[in-house]
């Protein structure tokens, strides 16, 4: 069963970072892990094509939490490339109603009515998901050996995925743009520290974060 993945990294509107992808060579066709902002995506496509992902061979696209940034272009990519899209129900609502505040509590009134004129997903980008994942479910049947990690903090529905070779694609609860660390922008702190805590206990060796380069989980529970 194959484990290989290729992290693509993506421009960010106005100039403020990056955002990774991963598309992963599965038994039999392709998963994609987050699918980035709908800016990038010619770029984004490109990638695909370049690494012989093509209409037809995308057999899934997990989505790690629902923020627009990593569900972009979900939609487009389900049309125009067949796969299925799967994520934690406690996130949906995000990407069927285009509102990243759905199901959040953080935040003043005025910054979420702030937010939600500012940071819109247009309407046809909105989607509903085929497959509702959960904690402990296993991909197996995708042809990669890993299985789903539910990690709540950044959203309460946040997901990553971890492979049996103890790589983890962790979505937005860590981040690595300047030092590897918990991600700054947190729905749940409590949360989250819960997410780390769970992680420790688990076969974890490196991280990719949905924001930055991978690293070892050692070097962030050290510092």
């Amino acid at each position: 069963m194959s484990h290989e993945f290729k992290r693509i990294c993506l421009p960010m509107s106005f100039k403020t970072g990056s955002v990774n992808v991963y598309l992963v060579r599965a038994e039999d066709g392709f998963v994609l892990v987050d699918t980035g902002g709908t800016a990038q995506r010619a770029e984004l496509e490109r990638a695909l094509i370049d690494a012989s992902c093509e209409p037809g061979n995308l057999k899934l696209i997990i989505i790690t939490h629902g923020d627009f940034d990593h569900t972009g272009n979900a939609a487009h990519l389900r049309k125009k490339f067949g796969g299925l899209i799967a994520m934690h129900a406690d996130d949906a609502g995000m990407a069927e109603r285009g509102d990243m505040f759905w199901n959040r509590k953080s935040g003043s009134a005025f910054m979420r009515f702030a937010a939600r004129q500012l940071i819109k997903l247009g309407e046809v980008n909105h989607f509903k998901p085929d497959m509702l994942l959960e904690d402990g479910q296993d991909l197996f049947d995708y042809g990669w050996d890993a299985r789903v990690i539910s990690l709540p903090g950044h959203s309460k529905g946040s997901i990553g995925v971890l492979t049996s070779r103890g790589e983890l694609l962790c979505g937005d609860l860590f981040e690595n743009t300047k030092i590897p660390g918990l991600n700054s922008i947190m729905d749940d702190p409590i949360a989250a520290q819960a997410s780390l805590d769970k992680l420790r206990g688990m076969n974890v060796v490196t991280v990719y974060p949905g924001h930055g380069p991978p690293f070892p989980l050692d070097q962030l529970i050290r510092a």
